[in-house]
């Protein structure tokens, strides 16, 4: 067999992402807020663009930039090639809801999504909110002194960070009495405020819920081996099998570390919907919220004089370009707010339910489901549903709060999350304060009502939406009738 050089031709086939579609990509995770940065930073670096009106044909939902009368440029088939270009960024994409207690975003941060327009810094401050059960827990006004000066001192995630015999030294008291003061703020609501560690805060919402035997004081005592992954040297220390500690460490996971960071009463910005929910008739009325959209247009007079004074091929072809990345980021933009009236369409139609009934109607959903009807990837509705708003006559809601997994139902369908959230949440409400409900027994009324939950499930959704254990409840129903 001869060897040398040879010259052989080949047809192949590559996807080539270049800039303008990695940034189209971007354009679509981004928020109202990003987006306007992205066009102020668009408006500085290119002198065609500027800010404009936009103009509405009849019949369309979506806006169109002001029709310009400049050189014609390639076609922007959005659509297609955005979700071409992320099947092969994302190939298996499958956006993760575990939350990681690790980095505190367990725990209330992922209970049910409430109305965001309900949402303000109106409400009671940490302070306010452990000040006003003080005094019907503390056993004398000595004590309830003590325990508002601790409350003083505890920052925002509800940890104490001054020392205690400080505290009773400013006030001189004796250390002891400053502890029990330190207890009697460690009882309040929400479980977990007062402490003074990480693992005194899990230690406390564990005993709440009555979940603190020695497997989980010794797991709780060595958070740093949990963080290094040691697992094996974790469950011999425990004395449990490899069930036992699987769910001891989803109970940990469930435990919220920043207890305080649900009362703040900073205020918050408003949340601008980017999409409008209104209900016909016939039906409802789904349309882009204008005043979210950036108005961008191309100053045709500007390019005109442009073109005419560019006399060498330098000139032309730096002001052709800027011509082209004008006319890109304007297609750009408008396809994202197709792509945006696209999946929330499609969001209405599958949990129509939610928009009649509300959230007990709600039915699973995945970003798989929603992607195979619009045709489109499922990381481009991933990226389109993050950090997108819509309002609907029940309030504002992230669009990402449509998709929820599901558990069995009776009806062969199966019920959303969310709308078992919901009826744990009203069982919870309408029970007798002097019976109150255990987690089996609301497993056991549920399951009467066709759903197929196990008391772990329940326990599990009960605490995801911040309704404490019976235990918990008990002790608030007991507060609210003194």
């Amino acid at each position: 067999m001869a060897l040398g050089p040879r010259l052989d031709l080949r047809q192949t086939q590559s996807l080539v992402m270049t800039p303008q579609m990695q940034q189209a990509i971007k354009l679509l995770a981004l928020s109202n807020l990003e987006i306007e940065t992205f066009v102020s930073e668009a408006l500085e670096s290119n002198p065609l663009l500027e800010m404009g009106e936009v103009q509405r044909e009849a019949g369309e939902d979506t806006p169109t930039a002001e029709p310009q009368e400049h050189e014609a440029t390639p076609d922007f088939d959005g659509e297609a090639a955005l979700d071409v270009a992320q099947h092969a960024l994302d190939p298996e994409a499958a956006p993760g809801d575990m939350g990681d207690w690790s980095r505190g975003d367990i725990g209330a941060g992922g209970g049910e999504m409430p109305d965001l327009e309900n949402r303000s810094g109106s409400g009671p401050t940490l302070a306010e909110h452990l000040l006003d059960q003080v005094g019907a827990v503390a056993h004398d006004s000595r004590e309830a002194l003590v325990a508002s000066r601790i409350i003083g001192e505890l920052d925002e995630a509800g940890y104490l960070p001054t020392q205690l015999r400080m505290i009773a030294e400013e006030l001189g008291v004796p250390l002891s009495e400053a502890e029990r003061a330190l207890e009697t703020v460690q009882s309040l609501d929400p479980t977990g405020v007062g402490a003074r560690t990480l693992s005194e805060c899990l230690a406390l919402q564990a005993k709440e819920a009555d979940r603190f035997d020695p497997c989980m004081a010794r797991l709780i005592d060595n958070l740093d081996l949990v963080a290094a992954g040691e697992i094996a040297r974790l469950k011999r220390m425990c004395e449990v099998d490899d069930e036992d500690f699987a769910d001891m460490l989803a109970e940990l996971r469930d435990y919220d570390p920043k207890p305080g960071l649900a009362y703040g009463g900073g205020g918050e910005a408003a949340v601008v919907p980017d999409v409008l929910i209104t209900q016909k008739d016939h039906g409802w009325d789904i349309r882009i919220n204008e005043a979210s959209l950036p108005r961008l247009v191309v100053n045709r007079q500007y390019y005109l004089e442009l073109k005419d004074g560019a006399r060498d091929k330098a000139s032309q072809s730096w002001l052709n370009e800027q011509l082209g990345e004008a006319d890109w980021l304007i297609r750009a933009l408008d396809q994202r707010q197709k792509t945006i009236l696209k999946t929330a369409a499609e969001i209405v139609k599958k949990q129509e339910g939610f928009f009649r009934e509300g959230v007990t109607a709600m039915r699973p959903l995945t970003l798989r489901e929603v992607a195979e009807e619009i045709e489109m990837h499922e990381s481009t509705v991933s990226r389109v549903t993050s950090n997108k708003y819509l309002s609907c006559p029940r309030g504002t809601f992230e669009m990402k709060y449509f998709f929820s997994s599901g558990v069995a139902a009776a009806d062969g369908e199966g019920a959303s999350s969310e709308a078992i959230k919901a009826r744990i949440r009203a069982l919870c409400d309408a029970e007798d304060p002097k019976k109150v409900l255990s987690d089996q027994k609301l497993a056991d009324m549920l399951n009467e009502e066709g759903f197929d939950l196990a008391r772990r499930t329940v326990a599990k959704y009960r605490e995801a939406i911040g309704i404490g254990s019976s235990a918990q409840r008990r002790r608030e129903k007991k507060l609210k009738s003194l």
